[in-house]
């Protein structure tokens, strides 16, 4: 498949880099350093110009492309690349956006703009943020069959009953299965005596609520209360969406906003979120209004440096969860590492989504654990599936290093995958793949 990336960016340089092994990728930028950087990392072509010149775009062979995506940092100049794209070829076309708006009319009138599908920055942000909650020490969770399957990772912190313990000893969980132990850089698939350390992040796939349960004895004794006091620091268009998502779940959070015309806009906005007029920076206030009782903090202000100090702040005042949005991915190690919980970079949740969805092209859901690592994939079995009518045992001699059958739904009905387990045609399976395996994977199953 022939992929156009307009915009070499953080955004754009990530999707290269996560489609270049297995796509024919171009990659077209105005700036000739970013163009440079990416033929000497990737195998990819380049062409420097403007992605919203039809001659630009000719000169990348628009019209062989099969996908095209518009990542720059500008809505508009994303938007006339999609429609300019579109009087040139049949290529699908994908733009990324930050303002919510322009998503709201796409999804009123799919196709305008010359745009086949949108991903809005802020709220795949928030969705992001609202996944976590619930799930205590989860750095992320993803839905799959219908719901019936989740795919979570956890950080296993010092203290907890898992620290120590081998997959075997800690696999005592009715509808889940241990896919994969990263230590560092290193994806290591489960075994049964795979040894957990302090550290380590564990990736499970199974029944929703084996999951939760899962989530409950990664913490520390005394740890695992839920999470139902949310404050949202930052009344920024991210903020405003998570205090959303969080009132449509039942949750009713209290967000904090300095501005006092924008503390207005979102009382009225947000009927089921409690909207504070302070400065979130100003620990007396926050001792006042009990802050540090609550079990999750998002820091959502225009700045990075106020958001680690706001989230900081909030872990010394008791705070059990802390998250972070982080505009500077260089930052994100950094806050992870000086006590922030989880750091999240909107530029690198729009990546993800954006190759995530080309590879579901082929799949019938996909996520990134890690990039550049590992994915889960759920696919549908059909009769020339290496799996199908094998049992599990049978059909692993056939597939790469770097797989686990996480779990199987048949018919609706969540079924545990076992090593006698027989894959029928029309299942839907979702494994855990190593990014090593992944070319193979999807060729055989």
């Amino acid at each position: 498949m022939r992929v156009l990336i307009v915009g070499a960016g953080e955004v754009g340089s990530s999707i290269a880099a996560s489609l270049a092994e297995s796509h024919e990728v171009v990659v077209v930028d105005v700036d000739s350093e970013r163009v440079e950087q990416l033929t000497y990392e990737h195998d990819v072509l380049t062409v420097e110009g403007d992605g919203a010149s039809l001659d630009t775009l000719r000169t990348a062979d628009v019209g062989k492309a099969d996908i095209a995506i518009a990542s720059t940092d500008d809505d508009e100049t994303n938007l006339a690349i999609c429609g300019t794209v579109k009087t040139a070829s049949d290529a699908f076309t994908i733009a990324r956006v930050q303002n919510r708006a322009y998503l709201e009319t796409w999804r009123h009138s799919q196709g305008v703009f010359g745009v086949d599908f949108m991903v809005c920055t802020d709220l795949l942000t928030a969705q992001s943020i609202v996944r976590i909650v619930g799930l205590p020490t989860a750095r992320d969770v993803d839905p799959f069959a219908g719901g019936r399957v989740q795919m979570a990772e956890f950080e296993v912190t010092e203290g907890s009953p898992l620290a120590g313990q081998t997959v075997q000893e800690a696999d005592r969980f009715d509808a889940l299965t241990f896919a994969a132990v990263i230590q560092g850089d290193d994806v290591e698939i489960a075994r049964g005596d795979t040894a957990i350390a302090a550290g380590d992040k564990v990736v499970v796939i199974g029944r929703p609520g084996s999951v939760e349960a899962f989530a409950a004895a990664v913490v520390p004794e005394g740890g695992a209360e839920e999470v139902g006091n949310v404050v949202i620091v930052g009344g920024s268009s991210v903020g405003e969406l998570t205090g959303r998502l969080l009132s449509e779940r039942g949750f009713v959070p209290r967000l904090i906003e300095q501005d006092p015309e924008r503390a207005r806009e979102l009382a009225e906005a947000l009927s089921k979120t409690t909207v504070l007029e302070h400065d979130a920076t100003d620990a007396e206030f926050l001792e006042r209004e009990h802050v540090g009782e609550a079990g999750l903090l998002v820091a959502a202000l225009d700045s990075d440096e106020r958001n680690l100090l706001v989230s900081l702040l909030a872990k010394r005042l008791g705070v059990s969860r802390t998250v972070a949005i982080v505009d500077n991915p260089a930052y994100v190690d950094l806050f992870e590492a000086v006590g922030v919980d989880i750091a999240i970079n909107p530029r690198e949740v729009t990546a993800e989504e954006i190759t995530r969805f080309t590879r579901e092209r082929r799949m019938e859901n996909v996520a990134i654990v890690e990039p550049g690592a590992a994915e889960v994939l759920e696919v549908e079995i059909g009769e020339e599936s290496v799996l199908a009518g094998r049992s599990i045992r049978e059909a692993v001699a056939d597939l790469p290093d770097g797989v686990v059958v996480g779990a199987i739904t048949r018919g609706g009905e969540f079924v545990m995958p076992r090593g006698d387990t027989v894959i029928q045609v029309g299942d839907h399976v979702v494994a855990f793949v190593r990014e090593d395996a992944l070319d193979a994977v999807t060729a055989t199953i």
